[in-house]
C-alpha cells in the first residue's frame, strides 16, 4: 500500500485525484497552506506547509512514496503571484521531495504554448508560452527538472468535469444564450475529462519508464469551439446567439476586468493574458507519447464528458 502526498488536494483536479487514490486503497496525505486546517480527516492525513519558505515541506514528504504536485495559481492580481504560486512553489516542493521515489509534477499546456497551424504540439517542441501564467508554469517545470531529474512532468490542456469552475464560465454563457468568440474563424483546442486525467496521473506515477519524461495528457481528438458550443447547447437545450468580439474590444475588456479585479482584490478569469491566449487559433497537443510509453488513452468523448459535467452543474444549481 503506497503512501501518497497530494498538493492542491482541495482544487478541482486534486479533489478527484484524492478520491481515486483512496478508492485504490492508498494512504493519502494532503498538504495545505493553513496550519489551522491541519489534522486528520476520516480518510486522509492533513498536514500544513509553506510553499514559499519551505517550512513543513520536508516533514510532509517524510515516508512518502509518490508526490503529486498539483498546487498552483491559475488566476492572479499580479505577475509575481503567478511566479510565487507556480515557479517558487514547485522549486520548494522539489527541494523537499529529494528522497521521494516518484514525483509527478502537474504543469499545463500553457507552458508549451499554442500549436502551429494544423498541427498538434509534441513534447519535443521548444516551449514558447505566451502568457504570464504559461511562463510561470514553464519556470516551475524547469525548477523541478533541475532538482529532480527523474521527476515526471505532465501537461494537461483544458480540463473539464464536475466541480470545475473555469470551463463552467463558458457553459454558463451558453446557458444564458450567448456564444462569445474573439475574432473571426474557428478555434481548436485539446481537452480531457477530469476522470481520464486522473487515470493518466496514476499511469505516470506507476510506469518506471516515465522517469525524467514529459507527457501531454489529453484526449486524442482535438475539439473545435463550434463543436464544443453545439454540444453544450444541445445538452442545455439552448440556441445561443453567436457574438463576435473584435480583438481590440476583447483586449479592452481584459483591461477593464483587471481593473475590477484589483479594486475588488479578487482575481478573475478574464484578463489581458487570457485574451492573448484565446486569440491564438490552435491550442492542441499530441496524445501519442502518453499512449506509447504509459499505455494511457483518454477514453471519454466530449459528448459523454460534457453530459456528466452539465448534469452535475444542474444537480448543484450552477445552471
Amino acid at each position: 500500500m503506497a503512501t501518497v502526498l497530494v498538493t492542491g488536494s482541495r482544487g478541482f483536479i486534486g479533489g478527484h485525484l484524492v478520491k481515486r487514490l483512496l478508492a485504490c486503497g492508498m494512504r493519502v496525505r494532503c498538504l495545505v497552506r493553513n496550519s489551522k486546517d491541519a489534522g486528520a480527516s476520516s480518510e486522509t492525513e492533513i498536514v500544513a506547509g509553506d510553499y514559499l519558505t519551505g517550512n513543513g515541506l520536508r516533514e510532509a514528504c517524510a515516508g512518502i512514496d509518490i508526490v503529486f504536485h498539483l498546487a498552483g495559481v491559475t488566476k492572479a492580481l499580479r505577475r509575481s503571484d503567478y511566479n510565487d504560486g507556480n515557479a517558487r512553489a514547485a522549486q520548494s516542493m522539489a527541494l523537499a521531495a529529494a528522497s521521494v521515489p516518484r514525483f509527478v509534477h502537474v504543469s499545463s499546456l500553457a507552458a508549451a504554448g499554442p500549436s502551429p497551424d494544423n498541427e498538434d504540439l509534441s513534447e519535443e517542441a521548444d516551449p514558447h508560452p505566451v502568457s504570464a501564467y504559461g511562463r510561470s508554469k514553464l519556470a516551475g517545470e524547469q525548477a523541478v527538472r533541475r532538482l529532480l531529474p527523474g521527476a515526471v512532468v505532465v501537461r494537461p490542456p483544458v480540463v473539464y468535469g464536475p466541480h470545475d469552475a473555469d470551463v463552467f464560465e463558458m457553459i454558463r454563457s451558453i446557458a444564458r444564450g450567448f456564444d462569445l468568440r474573439i475574432g473571426r474563424g474557428d478555434r481548436w483546442f485539446s481537452a480531457i475529462f477530469v476522470d481520464d486525467l486522473v487515470e493518466g496521473l496514476l499511469a505516470a506515477a506507476r510506469c518506471p519508464a516515465a522517469a525524467g519524461r514529459t507527457y501531454f495528457l489529453t484526449h486524442p481528438e482535438p475539439v473545435s469551439w463550434t463543436r464544443f458550443t453545439a454540444t453544450a447547447a444541445k445538452l442545455l437545450n439552448r440556441h445561443p446567439r453567436t457574438v463576435v468580439l473584435p480583438r481590440v474590444a476583447a483586449w479592452a475588456a481584459g483591461c477593464l476586468a483587471e481593473a475590477w479585479s484589483r479594486a475588488s482584490r479578487k482575481p478573475g478569469i478574464i484578463s489581458r493574458d487570457k485574451v492573448c491566449e484565446a486569440a491564438y487559433p490552435r491550442w492542441t497537443c499530441s496524445a501519442e507519447r502518453a499512449g506509447r510509453e504509459l499505455g494511457f488513452t483518454a477514453a471519454t468523448p466530449l459528448e459523454t464528458g460534457l453530459a456528466a459535467t452539465i448534469a452535475w452543474y444542474r444537480e448543484n444549481g450552477w445552471v
